[in-house]
């Protein structure tokens, strides 16, 4: 039988999109507010790989990916994407939303997302969210799986992720001396 054990700490990370450019600073703050200083911060992305959205928030949208400095527990997931998502209805007009905030963490193994759709690949965490693991880390990089979605899935992605992650095996051997 295996021991119990408190999880290792992750880092927090934000992927943000929208058509309105003027509010990433907004989301920012909030972001920082709620999770502490930001350690990393993507330049804009192009948000091409998909229409699903367009209908909802207009075309053009863009995309930037936030990660934080502070560890959390890997358990606040769900509170986390909870908070994010009553975060966008604030900003929402006519029932639609303006911005879109996708909440996850990084680990030495794994990107995480949290989402509040079930499917065959997600684990219920609790408070009507599930998680899914979006990338896996192996052979030195970040590679993607059958479900992974297809900007996750782009090597600039995977990169991204990639600097996120080494970030965070810094802040675990100066926090744990891992």
């Amino acid at each position: 039988m295996g021991q119990i054990k408190t999880p290792e700490k992750v880092t927090p990370i934000a992927s943000v999109f929208t058509g309105d450019d003027s509010m990433f600073a907004d989301v920012e703050s909030e972001l920082t507010t709620q999770l502490g200083p930001c350690a990393y911060k993507s330049d804009k992305l192009s948000f091409a790989h998909t229409d699903y959205y367009t209908e909802e928030m207009g075309s053009n949208l863009k995309r930037i990916i936030f990660a934080f400095e502070a560890l959390v527990d890997p358990a606040e997931l769900p509170a986390l994407k909870k908070w994010s998502n009553n975060l966008e209805d604030t900003w929402s007009r006519n029932g639609k939303r303006r911005v879109n905030i996708d909440m996850g963490y990084v680990t030495l193994a794994k990107l995480v997302l949290a989402t509040t759709k079930d499917h065959a690949h997600r684990l219920y965490l609790g408070q009507g969210i599930y998680g899914e693991v979006t990338l896996h880390y192996v052979s030195g990089e970040f590679q993607p799986w059958p479900w992974t979605y297809p900007d996750y899935a782009s090597p600039t992605y995977r990169q991204i992720f990639g600097t996120i992650r080494e970030l965070h095996r810094l802040k675990l051997r100066t926090t744990i001396g891992a």
